[in-house]
């Protein structure tokens, strides 16, 4: 999941640009037009000749005002999270996708995950207090409301608010770790950017919260960890994690710690143990990571400007705002990253475009490693790192800036492969809906997934169901 291209202090201050009366979320009704018929859609995008844009839904009046922010999956339905609160279309057309339901909650950020009928979304601008409908306050108030609010999406047409978790710092960030037993789930949450200013988020911060929800009780979901995961002190400017991306099904995971990327074994996920720590001198932001299908690389983003910078200008190099990909060696128990290599688009963008690494996931070819990911507007990528001292892109999708004289924010903020379609959020333009016409990426489409976090990442075998059932 992803940062905002606002600085966590302008962030805080900033809050949501209107307020909502009442404990309940606000169901809005269809305020945007479902997405034109594939015969009649007509893509204004710059795309290889193996992606094609079939299909785009603008953002609705309720959420135009806001960012949207990050995607999760379940069944026939995408869950696009925005800073005023989160948007459920039904993807059961790819080519043709409708908005089901729309919820406003604004918080910032607005992270999401799901699991079965459980919804959880992030937020990191203080309220009043927990309900939708309470108005932004500063962040120097200690009885303001930050961290993790509960929905119930059992009712795609009619999700319902259940409760929050109250965490320092907020939750920037969250990852979803199915507990062994499928009676609970566990959330981590990641947040950062601490100060003495703040009370609800005191430095040092070098830790994340741990919340269990008890899957047939959400109501009682609590904190029942709060791991330090730099008792000796982070790198310079590490005061939190950014992002986690979790592998249950082997027992580890990846955060992205601001000035460090670290490995934890999550094999009892209620109490996470960082088991190596690596830095490098190019990274600036720490920003997410991803795991190869056979956990033997991983591959991590650096975010240098926040998201708000025109990086790939070429003025940065090939080395800057961009991946690096990790071996993973050493043992289970200690394990050790060996730096391979670095992988930067190679389509130069212009100076009002903001450009950085960001969210993506792998797609599905059991075996091989290939990527998808969001650049903000450098567009998206799809990546190549079978070879992962030479990782190359293979197919792109790219607009024109937002605006061509001005940096303004925009572009994909997160794009993510999904039953055979990449599903690309939109800053300011909505949802996109790209499909991949490559030979390699072919065996993709027999695998097909249940549900899909791209921060709790699943094995991927084709034709195998993936997710909860």
């Amino acid at each position: 999941m992803a940062s905002s291209p606002i600085s966590p202090r302008a962030r805080r201050r900033r809050g949501a640009a209107f307020a909502l009366t009442g404990a309940a979320a606000l169901l809005v009704g269809l305020l945007a037009p479902s997405a034109a018929a594939a015969d009649d859609f007509v893509s204004d995008a710059e795309t290889s000749d193996n992606v094609t844009h079939v299909a785009n839904i603008p953002k609705t009046e309720a959420m135009g005002d806001s960012f949207n922010s990050d995607l999760a999956f379940t069944g026939d339905y995408a869950i696009g999270g925005n800073y005023n609160g989160f948007v459920i279309y039904d993807i059961s057309e790819p080519e043709q996708p409708e908005i089901v339901s729309e919820v406003l909650c604004p918080g910032g950020q607005g992270d999401v995950s799901v699991s079965g009928d459980l919804l959880y979304f992030s937020v990191d601008y203080a309220r009043a207090n927990e309900d939708c409908g309470a108005p932004a306050v500063p962040t120097s108030d200690p009885n303001g409301f930050e961290g993790i609010r509960v929905f119930d999406i059992s009712d795609k047409t009619a999700p319902e608010y259940v409760t929050a978790v109250r965490t320092d710092c907020g939750s920037h960030t969250n990852t979803l770790v199915p507990g062994p037993d499928g009676e609970y789930d566990y959330v981590y949450v990641s947040s950062y950017s601490p100060s003495s200013n703040f009370p609800n988020c005191q430095p040092p911060h070098d830790k994340i919260s741990v919340i269990e929800i008890p899957v047939d009780d959400p109501a009682s979901a609590a904190i029942v960890e709060e791991p330090v995961l730099f008792p000796e002190g982070g790198n310079s400017g590490t005061a939190g994690c950014h992002d986690i991306t979790a592998y249950p099904e082997k027992g580890i995971a990846a955060g992205a710690c601001m000035g460090d990327g670290i490995l934890m074994d999550i094999s009892d996920p209620a109490h996470p143990v960082v088991t190596d720590v690596v830095r490098d001198p190019n990274f600036a932001f720490w920003h997410s990571a991803t795991f190869t299908n056979n956990a033997d690389t991983v591959m991590f983003t650096d975010e240098l400007g926040g998201g708000g910078g025109a990086i790939c200008t070429g003025e940065y190099g090939p080395e800057r705002g961009a991946d690096a990909i990790y071996d993973i060696g050493g043992s289970d128990a200690e394990p050790e990253l060996g730096f391979e290599g670095y992988f930067k688009i190679p389509r130069v963008q212009s100076e009002t475009e903001n450009c950085v690494a960001h969210n993506g996931s792998l797609i599905p070819v059991p075996g091989r490693n290939f990527f998808i990911q969001s650049w903000y507007q450098g567009g998206v990528s799809v990546l190549d790192f079978n070879d992962p001292s030479n990782a190359t892109e293979i197919g792109h999708f790219d607009r024109d800036p937002v605006d061509e004289d001005n940096l303004v924010i925009g572009g994909s903020w997160s794009a993510y492969y999904y039953n055979g379609y990449v599903y690309s959020s939109d800053i300011t333009r909505g949802l996109d809906v790209l499909r991949l016409e490559d030979p390699r990426l072919r065996v993709a489409e027999q695998v097909h997934m249940d549900e899909f976090n791209p921060q709790s990442q699943p094995s991927y075998r084709p034709g195998r169901g993936h997710g909860r059932n």
